[in-house]
């Protein structure tokens, strides 16, 4: 404390003007409740149009990685079109089944699906982003910013005026294109872009096939303004997974069972607009709708034995799932096991031989797994923002209120299929069963399921902004959100999957901000956040039947709404370094999670479940400085988050070879969450050596973390790295810029996502291929050093 009064004093010497340009962040997810950023009680990150072109790429999680502090991305999928992002522990995922933590806007619109709340990069045109901004601890964005909100700003026709196209090309492949074109003419504008290409991938099975475009058309009057905006893509990508460490050993471009394909397809239209009451106060309101459909097929393994040695037992000749491994205490009858085809007769298994185990003489099943998704969402937001003082004093306020309703269609089938061994799953051939769509009587882990679910989603906020003095600023804000949920079986068979649920909660925040001097403030805040358990976590929440995540829906318990507490503070100032501008902020944060949501494995090979449990922290600190000058800039950040489990109890997880006889691994209170890592740093400078050369480079590096299935950290960790990039642009004249860049410079090989499978799921594909003793460990390798050129023009 004793440096409390040093800044006081400090502040009154001070009369020097901004040493930075005014940045201006948004408070609620609709513009227009604009607030400086040094007024506000947490950290912001903004991320700039200029930021994503020095960048280079279409997938605008890759300028996330890179210039946001305290986020690292993961690759579970094997697809960099589709990768996770985690924020302070908490993520933003396109993986139906992974913990989602972050609302995500575009416009004042929702990204965050109907479904699961994924959040579908792929489909997002990164040409058209203007702007990015990241806020913490508001609970004004609703449902899900537990670990924060990201805010898109999309370019109009008055913003970004004139004309681009670019062609770019590289290694695996690549051949990508976009074009964009902006205008105002009196009080109308238009802008429009499309983006899109291929690439083979750098993994087999992993090519991507991207198509988006966006449109705005504006109308601007003497108070107020209108903007129609329309925009949609159509998404092929190959979703190959981690693959078993043994497998990438040998070669690693490997793959682990295929087919395994993701198409994605949305459409936005959007209207939105605001209106200038007075002097002081303004409207603005956004209504749209959006559609949504995705199609998953996946080749899995399948752990299928023969039911019965017993020629007496009436299971006996027929195929069953092995419930070897199913926990004892829980286990159904035999007969739940069993395997039915379409017609509802039980699957032949070809009959034991000597010497043959209960595998059906070892024919290598397994099964091809399709998902189809189809959601419409229509909703609107409306809100009013003064500027008016308040007892004198500069004051922001915001009132808001929110409504959308939301319709999905899900289904999902498993076809009964062999593995051979190139490791493609072929639903072909003249074995009893092969080619079937496929249940079992008890609807364990394989039952077609058809299911629709409605959800209503409404919510009302305010928040408030005021200079207490000319440096001392005070936030406050509530959120009170408000959700309805009905799932319902469309098959009649599975009436466990009927539900309504009604979630609601009244989130409250504060904090302060202090302009020590012009250069210096401090702040502090505390807020709450929530998020309702989602429809698909409803409908795959009971151990005794598990699903296949991306897959089968069983049975739905209820699930309590998860309530995170967020305490943050921290310093952020500026300053003038030589002939430039020199920026930093330091951030610590603790956030608590009441009732957190995380998905469970099952006994059951490639099933989990979803669950409550009683409490999660994630706690950390966050430093970054940069250095921005006319032709010079760097940057540097480095953070720390601890995401841990804050009970004692029995979590699944019966691949690790730490797991008890039961299939638990048991956590205590500071175990680590896996594949969270701890440690982040990133670093980069970009010259102006002539003024048509630009030169840079980045440096990425990230601790060692637990896989995913490690909650107890008995297992050895998924390896830390770092990897560097680098980049040119060479403007030639008349508009016309080269540019290229190389990632992973020094060609580091290393992953980004870990976890473990079941090393007997091959076990009858002859010739194996794994060796005996395979290690449970898989992995999803990062892509090698890669190539980019292209050429961009602008008019």
């Amino acid at each position: 404390m004793a440096l409390l009064p040093a800044l006081a004093m400090a502040a009154e010497a001070s009369g020097a003007a901004e040493l930075s340009p005014l940045v201006v962040v948004g408070t609620t997810p609709l513009a227009g409740s604009g607030v400086e950023a040094d007024k506000l009680a947490g950290s912001t990150e903004t991320i700039t149009t200029a930021d994503l072109r020095r960048r280079g790429s279409l997938a605008v999680t890759d300028v996330l990685e890179q210039r946001t502090a305290g986020l690292s991305v993961s690759d579970a999928q094997g697809n960099g079109f589709a990768r996770d992002i985690n924020y302070r522990g908490f993520a933003a995922s396109p993986l139906q089944g992974a913990a989602q933590g972050l609302a995500v806007y575009m416009g004042g619109v929702r990204l965050n699906e109907a479904f699961g709340d994924t959040v579908n990069w792929d489909l997002i045109p990164e040409v058209a982003v203007s702007r990015i901004d990241l806020v913490t601890g508001d609970p004004a964005f609703g449902l899900n910013a537990l670990g924060g909100a990201l805010s898109l700003t999309m370019k109009t026709g008055r913003d970004a005026p004139g004309g681009a196209a670019g062609v770019q090309g590289g290694s695996f492949g690549q051949r990508f294109g976009s074009v964009e074109y902006g205008a105002a003419r009196g009080a109308f504008s238009a802008y429009v872009a499309a983006d899109g290409g291929r690439e083979d991938g750098w993994r087999r099975q992993s090519s991507s096939r991207l198509g988006r475009a966006y449109g705005d058309f504006g109308w601007r009057g003497e108070r107020g303004e209108m903007h129609l905006v329309l925009a949609g893509g159509q998404v092929k990508l190959g979703v190959v997974g981690p693959t078993p460490i043994d497998l990438l050993a040998r070669d690693r471009r490997a793959v682990f069972t295929y087919p395994q394909t993701t198409r994605d397809r949305n459409r936005l239209a959007a209207l939105n607009g605001s209106y200038r009451l007075s002097e002081v106060w303004s409207l603005q309101g956004v209504a749209y709708g959006r559609t949504f459909k995705q199609r998953h097929i996946d080749g899995n393994g399948g752990d299928f034995e023969g039911c019965s040695r017993q020629p007496a037992s009436p299971l006996f000749g027929t195929l069953c799932i092995e419930d070897d491994d199913f926990p004892a205490a829980i286990r159904p009858p035999a007969a739940a096991f069993q395997v039915l085809g379409q017609d509802g007769r039980a699957v032949g298994c070809p009959p034991l031989v000597a010497g043959q185990n209960r595998r059906c003489n070892g024919i290598p099943y397994g099964t091809v797994d399709h998902t189809r998704t189809r959601a419409r969402t229509g909703g609107f937001s409306l809100q009013a923002v003064s500027t008016a003082p308040l007892a004198g004093r500069v004051n922001v306020f915001a009132l808001g209120a929110s409504y959308e309703r939301r319709r999905v269609r899900f289904s999902a089938d498993s076809t009964l299929g062999i593995i051979f061994p190139d490791l493609s799953v072929r639903t072909t051939g003249d074995i009893p069963g092969v080619g079937q769509v496929i249940r079992t009587a008890g609807a364990i882990a394989y039952n077609p399921v058809e299911l629709r679910a409605r959800t209503s989603i409404g919510g009302l906020y305010a928040t408030d902004t005021l200079d207490l003095t000319r440096r001392l600023f005070l936030t406050l804000s509530a959120r009170l959100n408000s959700q309805h949920i009905t799932t319902a079986d469309q098959t009649g068979t599975s009436p466990d999957l009927n539900g309504r649920h009604r979630f609601t909660r009244l989130n409250p925040a504060a904090g302060l901000a202090w302009k020590v001097t012009d250069g210096v403030t401090v702040y502090g805040g505390y807020a709450q956040t929530n998020r309702a358990p989602t429809p698909l976590e409803l409908s795959c929440s009971d151990p005794l039947r598990p699903c296949l995540l991306e897959n089968a829906l069983v049975a739905d318990p209820p699930l309590r709404q998860v309530v995170s507490t967020t305490w943050q503070g921290g310093l952020r100032g500026a300053a003038p370094a030589g002939d430039g501008c020199l920026s930093w902020s330091l951030a610590l944060y603790r956030s608590d999670n009441d009732n957190d949501i995380i998905a469970l494995a099952s006994a059951l090979t490639g099933r989990g479940y979803f669950a409550n449990v009683p409490r999660t922290r994630r706690q950390g600190v966050e430093a970054e400085v940069a250095w921005r000058a006319e032709r010079w800039s760097a940057y540097a950040s480095a953070s720390h988050v601890a995401a841990t489990y804050r009970f004692a109890g029995d979590l699944p997880s019966p691949n690790s070879p730490f797991a008890g006889d039961d299939g638990n691994v048991q956590v205590t209170p500071g175990d680590r969450i896996g594949g969270i890592p701890a440690g982040r740093f990133k670093a980069g400078a970009e010259a102006m050596l002539t003024p048509r050369l630009t030169l840079g480079a980045d440096v990425l590096g990230v601790s060692a973390q637990p896989r995913s299935g490690d909650e107890a950290g008995q297992d050895t960790r998924l390896a830390g790295y770092w990897t560097a990039s680098a980049h040119a642009s060479l403007a030639v004249g008349h508009g016309i810029e080269l540019f290229g860049r190389v990632d992973n410079l020094f060609n580091r090989r290393y992953a980004t996502f870990g976890t473990y499978f079941e090393t007997d799921a091959l076990a009858n594909v002859v010739p194996s291929p794994l060796p005996a003793g395979a290690d449970p460990l898989t992995d999803t390798p990062a892509a090698p050093r890669r190539f980019q050129l292209g050429v961009r023009a602008r008019w």
